[in-house]
């Protein structure tokens, strides 16, 4: 079936993205809470470090030689980078799929492999049950974004899943 056709379910009645409460596609999923908190500490750490490294005294009783001090820097900057990848994970879904993208990895999945979305209570992320058996966070969906945010976020990709995992095989 074409992914930009529209369905019908078993009340006849029809269906495609951005109709009757369905998501636009493409849509994009971030946990806009933790991506701001993560750059703020990432900047301060840098800038923290950068900063004690200028002014380490690079002469009197105990100096600090000049590589020790770039070092010093480099190591603020290593600092950030790596919280930068807290800030990576993202959800996208468009009408081919879904591509997940996990602190150090993305995976892109087609609508029928994925047989169930779950966040239950306490969750950090969002989950996808897959039609291999395995199961895959989905980090760009928490609810520290707020529950409000994370619920509807969920119920936008159920219906996504539903509408774009129909086969036409009756399954």
């Amino acid at each position: 079936m074409a992914p930009n056709s529209e369905l019908s379910d078993s009340d006849g009645a029809l269906g495609s993205p951005g109709e009757e409460g369905l998501p636009v596609l493409p849509i994009t999923w971030r946990p806009t809470r933790t991506r701001v908190i993560v750059f703020a500490v990432a900047v301060l750490m840098a800038g923290s470090m950068g900063l004690v490294a200028a002014l380490l005294p690079s002469d009197g009783g105990a100096p600090w030689p000049l590589p020790d001090r770039i070092a010093f820097g480099g190591i603020g900057l290593a600092g950030a980078a790596v919280l930068l990848v807290l800030a990576r994970p993202k959800v996208v879904a468009d009408r081919g799929g879904l591509t997940v993208v996990n602190m150090l990895r993305t995976h892109r999945l087609e609508w029928p492999q994925i047989v169930r979305v779950n966040l239950r209570p306490g969750d950090p992320w969002v989950l996808l049950d897959l039609d291999s058996g395995d199961s895959l966070a989905a980090m760009g969906i928490q609810p520290s974004n707020g529950a409000g945010t994370a619920r509807q976020a969920v119920a936008d990709l159920r219906s996504l899943v539903e509408l774009y995992s129909y086969t036409g095989r009756g399954d």
